[in-house]
């Protein structure tokens, strides 16, 4: 039998219209926030709760952005929010970090998603940027 991990939310994403964009983290965990307040940007690992079932984790290929104009494509190589473990990422504009929260300029979550982790965005060095290639459907709106 594999081994399983325990994953424990640490916030929850508050996305709502009209409202601002934030992150609240859980009290316990503030101290955890020291000095974030440096950083322009962060990574925000969630879990995708709203498709965390059995059916969807045995989803291994997806059309891209739900599009069936792109090619059949293993989900390991796209965003698609199904997945054998439902994590997401990504990085956000840091605009303000006020207690437990944590402004942000905006994140493709839902509102109310479990926060599994919070890093500072520190970009690659400038030649592993140069080196990077993707699909021709990830320049496709």
């Amino acid at each position: 039998m594999p081994p399983h991990f325990q994953i424990i939310p640490i916030g929850t994403i508050h996305k709502e219209e009209g409202a601002p964009v934030w992150v609240e983290i859980d009290p316990q965990y503030a101290d955890g926030l020291l000095g974030l307040e440096n950083f322009s940007h962060i990574t925000v690992l969630y879990w995708l709760d709203r498709n965390d079932t059995a059916e969807q984790r045995r989803i291994l290929r997806v059309h891209p952005r739900k599009d069936k104009a792109n090619p059949l494509t293993g989900v390991f190589a796209t965003h698609a929010p199904v997945r054998p473990n439902p994590i997401a990422l990504t990085t956000c504009k840091l605009l303000a970090v006020q207690g437990c929260r944590l402004y942000i300029e905006t994140i493709d979550a839902l509102d109310r998603s479990p926060v599994v982790d919070i890093k500072a965005y520190i970009p690659p060095r400038q030649e592993a940027q140069e080196a990077v290639r993707v699909p021709a459907w990830v320049g496709r709106t």
